[in-house]
């Protein structure tokens, strides 16, 4: 593993008959757009019942676009009133998480315009959030048929989302510390400079489109 400021592990893969390079920051995994999508796919042909694809669906897509942390989204899906579509964003009271030092007591997390329809229908099906043994214990066994597991975790979606946002919006990375409940010098440590490609880009650039009002480029 190289060592510095903006250091990243990567680990050859084979995936689909492709050799692929996971990225891997502080033994969390980081996921390419196509790495999310068949992890997804993993987790929903696992459950045996409708209501459970459905359940981990709308779950594992809302703590991506929301890039909260898992306490923070078992509290706002008992929260509507939180969730604010014309300002595109959701407004996280002291009481949403359990961290104890926290940067902010209180917090904005804003959207992109798929995050938006993906909270919407986040609090629309989904009444009560899974304990965390529960969604890692899933992930576990998904990513072991699909990407891999290495580094796979609840932890994953908030990073991956965060360094998806770095990558589309270099010059917000005020807002998105503010919105990810961090310092910016968090932001600059660990999420810029990650190793994504040329379609990877691409790709993240559609889904974090309209993140904040913005639109990336």
């Amino acid at each position: 593993m190289e060592e510095g400021i903006f250091d990243y592990g990567q680990v050859d893969q084979a995936q689909g008959g492709v050799i692929v390079k996971i990225i891997m920051k502080q033994g969390i995994r980081i996921f390419r757009p196509s790495e999310l999508d068949s992890l997804i796919d993993g987790v929903v042909n696992i459950c045996t019942k409708r209501s459970c694809e459905y359940m981990w669906f709308e779950i594992l897509n809302a703590l991506l676009y929301t890039g909260m942390r898992y306490v923070e989204l078992q509290r706002f899906a008992g929260h509507k009133e939180w969730f604010d579509k014309t300002t595109m964003s959701i407004y996280l009271p002291k009481e949403a998480s359990r961290k104890k030092k926290r940067t902010m007591p209180d917090r904005y997390v804003y959207l992109s315009s798929q995050g938006v329809v993906i909270v919407d229908n986040f609090l629309r099906r989904v009444k009560k959030v899974p304990q965390l043994r529960s969604a890692n214990w899933i992930l576990k066994k998904a990513s072991e048929k699909t990407i891999g597991s290495k580094g796979v975790s609840v932890k994953s979606f908030r990073k991956t989302w965060e360094s998806w946002l770095v990558v589309s919006y270099p010059n917000s990375i005020p807002l998105i510390s503010m919105s990810q409940g961090h310092t910016e010098l968090v932001s600059l440590k660990h999420y810029l400079n990650i190793p994504f490609s040329k379609e990877d880009i691409k790709e993240i650039k559609v889904r974090t489109a309209g993140w904040g009002g913005f639109r990336s480029v």
